[in-house]
């Protein structure tokens, strides 16, 4: 809650709450603009995580998004399905399949990414003033800042 008497920590609380609403609001008017907008949160974990870290086995997959193998079959099957996801025999066992990403995934991907950047600076460039467009960068710098350790 909130640490320290005064109003200075009653206003840093409340700024805080307000940030948190807004990046919320700010990310689902993202998604509203996403390629993938059909997958579900877990379905986009996995593509996530392959695109970043590369391809990879259902039990590393499970392990990293914290479920049971088992669990991770529907989510890999529907990927599969949707031609976004495929699968090899790993060449240092073969009873396990090495998943990766689908040219078609890559592509979705990008065009999703692409589509969310073209809709930000389209909304910057209407709703900024050309002042608040220059100090956007310095609320960028305030708000990495929030993520360091």
């Amino acid at each position: 809650m909130i640490s320290g008497p005064g109003p200075d920590a009653a206003r840093s609380f409340e700024v805080a709450a307000e940030l948190r609403v807004l990046i919320g609001q700010f990310t689902r008017r993202l998604r509203e603009h996403s390629q993938v907008d059909n997958l579900s949160n877990a379905q986009k974990a996995v593509l996530i995580h392959l695109e970043r870290d590369g391809s990879a086995t259902m039990s590393a997959l499970a392990r990293v998004e914290g479920m049971r193998p088992q669990s991770m079959g529907p989510i890999i099957s529907a990927l599969a399905g949707a031609g976004l996801v495929e699968g090899g025999p790993d060449p240092a066992d073969g009873r396990r399949r090495i998943l990766s990403l689908t040219a078609e995934a890559r592509k979705s991907i990008s065009a999703g990414r692409a589509a969310k950047a073209d809709w930000l600076y389209r909304t910057i460039q209407s709703k900024l003033t050309p002042d608040e467009q220059e100090r956007l960068p310095g609320a960028i710098h305030l708000l990495k800042r929030l993520l360091e350790p």
